[in-house]
């Protein structure tokens, strides 16, 4: 097993359902993080291509000038999903009671997920359902910072540092065969971590784990 059972528990084991209920109509990172990955996507992502955008959100950080050819959304709340303008599809499921996911096989050229990895309680289940839904060669772009809903991070994550998450998103990458080396982009904030994490001055961290499907 990639993580051992403590490694997956989470403080509030109360189901991610209830948590998600309400809506959240807010961003969980900063403006400079969103820039950093919104022009990450704009180097990565191709126009045309079919993208899952998995555990979004009201907003996906997408380069508004450039059109896809279907953006298919995920979340745990539909009111969320509804009010994002550029998911031309979504659906709500809880990933860590079902981690199946309900798309074909081959089917999407990017899958992207931002700030939500923390939250899976079976992440070798997850990254082997990116692996089948990436068409050969399809990319996923898993990014986070150090912020989190921490009663809902599980274990490893929350007692990790920023530089073992990283080695941690790694690792769900290379317990599926058939994907590139993780590439690993960082960019660290200057802003002294007593002081972020008192919401004080901004300058989120990025964070971003990169892969391909082989084949």
């Amino acid at each position: 097993m990639l993580l051992r059972p403590h490694q997956r528990t989470k403080l509030d084991d109360t189901n991610d359902t209830d948590f998600y209920a309400m809506p959240r109509f807010v961003t969980h990172v900063d403006e400079g993080f969103i820039d950093q990955l919104t022009q990450l996507y704009r180097d990565r992502l191709k126009p045309n291509t079919r993208i899952f955008d998995m555990m979004s959100s009201w907003v996906s950080h997408l380069p508004e000038e450039i059109e896809f050819a279907h953006v298919e959304g995920h979340g745990l709340n539909e009111e969320e999903l509804a009010r994002n303008p550029r998911l031309n599809h979504y659906f709500v499921q809880n990933l860590n009671e079902n981690p199946s996911l309900p798309l074909a096989d081959e089917d999407f050229d990017a899958v992207l997920n931002c700030v939500s990895v923390q939250y899976l309680q079976y992440p070798d289940a997850i990254f082997s359902e990116i692996h089948r839904i990436l068409k050969p060669g399809g990319i996923a772009i898993i990014s986070f910072s150090n912020r989190m809903f921490y009663q809902k991070a599980i274990t490893a994550w929350r007692d990790g540092t920023e530089a073992s998450r990283v080695e941690l998103v790694k690792s769900y990458f290379q317990s599926v065969p058939g994907f590139s080396p993780p590439e690993v982009i960082t960019r660290q904030s200057s802003v002294p971590n007593f002081l972020q994490m008192l919401g004080v001055g901004g300058g989120d961290p990025f964070y971003a784990v990169i892969a391909q499907r082989l084949g």
